[in-house]
């Protein structure tokens, strides 16, 4: 099931396990000692798929000028299911409708690049490392697709 919400919509509960699935793999699996909750979840939207086990995946929309997404995130279980691809899908009809013809910015890892311009993202930067992972910036804008 898909869940879109405001920061002041999500229940203590849900807001810990997104928490600890962000940590899990941004900080633990991925070996990046950061400082992951950062300040702006409340100006986000949180978009997010459950199932019976809990929240299989996850991404944040920040409201700004640009639009951007970012802590994309699919819980390693459900990896090369489609499941990434259908979230991303929510995430652009979810701009498409509030921010009409917005320009969207993502700031994602570098091994993603080809996923993301599949979805008509343009990479807009070298390949740059942030807290030690290969990075790129990308964009989108509606009359690229």
């Amino acid at each position: 099931m898909w869940h879109i919400r405001a920061f002041e919509e999500l229940d203590v509960r849900t807001l810990e396990e997104i928490y600890r699935l962000r940590v899990s793999v941004f900080v633990v699996e991925q070996a990046c000692a950061y400082q992951e909750i950062d300040g702006l979840d409340p100006e986000c939207t949180h978009i997010y798929r459950t199932d019976d086990t809990g929240i299989i995946a996850y991404l944040r929309i920040v409201h700004g000028s640009p639009i951007s997404i970012g802590r994309v995130i699919v819980r390693a279980d459900r990896r090369s299911s489609g499941v990434g691809q259908a979230l991303m899908g929510q995430a652009m009809d979810y701009v498409h409708t509030h921010f009409k013809g917005e320009r969207i910015y993502l700031h994602g890892q570098a091994h993603l690049e080809k996923f993301y311009q599949s979805l008509g993202f343009r990479t807009t930067s070298e390949v740059h490392l942030e807290d030690g992972i290969p990075h790129i910036d990308m964009e989108y804008k509606e009359e690229w697709a």
